[in-house]
């Protein structure tokens, strides 16, 4: 007599293994997205790391908002990038005036998703790279929407994955990062120190500010499990 499972074994069989899957494979690749923008911040910080240390070198003097007048820190900076695409000031992403009379951009979402980003911070250079990889220059800021003023520090943003790619947020897969006015040392926004430090505020799942998710580079940066708990 042979012995062999009868098709309602199969059957079963397979449904089980269908309905196990359909409950893994969503937090599988989850992870490896993760893993992938963790990989992408560390490699734009690097990017955006070298070629400051080379546009320093080069000229003698450490770029600072003192250093630099108004909106030219950009026009220096950028020549130590192989760029597929200058959008001069704002020409790639620009922004707009909300209800609340708030200056937003489209593009972008803030870390908790629940309303878009400030426009401040991303109009005074914009270009992109060969990989894709965005970046965004701020060294003309005089203010934010909490009534604080006098940043005066360059920021530069990275959108990691391109902005035509999801999922266009701060935090996620866009992120911020300050060159130090006393020191010239760039650093994620976030850290000790740098203008947006209130993890509370601007790094936070429930904060509706339109800057919220701009001090998340640190801690994407140093907590391991920051990636696999976003909003």
């Amino acid at each position: 007599m042979n012995k062999g499972f009868t098709l309602a074994e199969v059957l079963i069989t397979l449904g089980i293994i269908g309905t196990v899957a359909a409950m893994t494979l969503p937090s599988l690749v989850n992870r490896t997205n993760n893993a992938q923008y963790k990989t992408a911040l560390k490699k734009s910080y690097s990017v955006i790391q070298q070629a400051l240390l080379r546009l320093n070198s080069d000229q003698g003097f450490v770029a600072t908002r003192n250093t630099y007048s108004n909106r030219s820190f950009v026009n220096s900076y950028k020549n130590y990038f192989k760029i597929l695409k200058d959008c001069g000031l704002y020409n790639c992403i620009s922004g707009s005036t909300d209800d609340s009379g708030t200056f937003i951009i489209n593009t972008y979402k803030t870390y908790s998703k629940k309303r878009k980003v400030s426009s401040y911070f991303f109009d005074d250079g914009q270009f992109i790279l060969a990989d894709g990889i965005v970046i965004l220059i701020e060294d003309n800021i005089a203010s934010i929407d909490d009534g604080s003023s006098g940043i005066g520090s360059i920021l530069i943003s990275v959108d990691i994955n391109g902005y035509e790619k999801k999922p266009n947020a701060w935090g996620h897969d866009l992120f911020t990062f300050q060159i130090m006015n006393d020191s010239g040392k760039l650093l994620p926004m976030g850290a000790e120190g740098t203008v947006f430090d209130d993890l509370n505020k601007y790094c936070s799942q429930t904060s509706s500010d339109p800057q919220n998710g701009i001090a998340c580079t640190y801690k994407a940066l140093t907590d391991k499990d920051y990636f696999n708990n976003l909003p």
